[in-house]
């Protein structure tokens, strides 16, 4: 456990691998050395254990904290996670954990995940990694990682599965009113799946295509409005939003479909049709391949009555 680890990080593991005469694990939580951690949100831990305690560790569970893109791990911790592994032992990490995770050098050459709001972050701060932005959680063998907190029930039942079989891993969920699989992946969690600009040459022409967007748009039109040539205007969109413009336009249309499914009864066929993507079989499609999932499960995860 680090300086600012979030309680619920912490928590999802202990409780889903909890000490009991039905499972065959020990919990123990550790620190950087015994004593008080001061944790996120208002909340400090009295921790046991030191990093003795990964020595004889199965699995390691590094919770995500506070402000990972600013503050590296101590460098006992990170040597301490290198000896666990080296020996064998499993490292998961849950949400911002992967920052950690990512100081031992372990996920160099490896998928991994985080947080939504981090994974630009991890990517800048650890080249080597190979960020998944959008999966709830990565299994890499013996390294794991995990989106945001929820994600870390994921991917504790997961573990679970892969250790003591399914029905143990449905035991547990139903134990913690959890789906035992959930489909999909975080994208489905981020609030735009149009990424921020890192420029403003282009914003009034973005802007201009939001409201236009159940209308044909092309490149030509995009670029005609923006009073450079397609070529130009292509070269120089990319560098501004990391997409090319026609990608661009697809995200905000799913956006604008993941609004009307969350807030209207319409169905999926008159969403395409306003969205312009013309067909269910079209939004689907594209749906699945931008967020991980279909528009039914969607509207049922991110409607109150379902």
């Amino acid at each position: 456990m680090l300086e600012g680890a979030k309680p619920l990080d912490v928590g999802i593991p202990a409780q889903v691998f909890t000490t009991r005469a039905s499972m065959p694990y020990e919990v123990r939580v550790c620190g950087a050395t015994p004593g008080l951690v001061t944790g996120g949100d208002g909340l400090a831990y009295r921790v046991a254990h030191g990093l003795d305690a990964l020595a004889w560790a199965d699995i390691v569970f590094v919770p995500g904290y506070r402000f990972p893109d600013r503050d590296e791990p101590p460098q006992a911790v990170v040597e301490a996670l290198i000896a666990a592994h080296d020996r064998g032992a499993r490292l998961a990490a849950i949400s911002t954990g992967a920052f950690a995770l990512a100081a031992t050098g372990l996920l160099d050459g490896r998928r991994a995940t985080t947080h939504w709001h981090y994974t630009r972050a991890l990517v800048a701060r650890h080249p080597l990694v190979q960020v998944d932005e959008n999966v709830l959680f990565v299994d890499e063998g013996n390294v794991l990682t995990s989106a945001g907190a929820a994600s870390g029930i994921d991917l504790c039942l997961h573990i679970l599965r892969g250790d003591l079989g399914v029905a143990a891993s449905n035991h547990a969920a139903r134990r913690l009113v959890a789906a035992p699989y959930r489909s999909g992946g975080q994208a489905q969690y981020v609030p735009r799946s149009v990424p921020e600009p890192l420029g403003e040459r282009f914003a009034a022409t973005r802007e201009w295509a939001l409201h236009r967007l159940g209308e044909p748009l092309t490149l030509d039109m995009l670029a005609r409005q923006a009073g450079v040539s397609p070529r130009t205007f292509s070269r120089r969109f990319v560098e501004e939003t990391g997409y090319t413009p026609m990608q661009w336009v697809m995200r905000a249309r799913i956006d604008l479909a993941r609004e009307l499914l969350e807030r209207s009864q319409r169905s999926v066929e008159q969403i395409a049709a306003e969205v312009g993507l013309g067909t269910g079989a079209n939004l689907r499609l594209h749906f699945q391949r931008i967020l991980g999932t279909t528009p039914s499960e969607y509207r049922r995860t991110f409607t109150r009555d379902g």
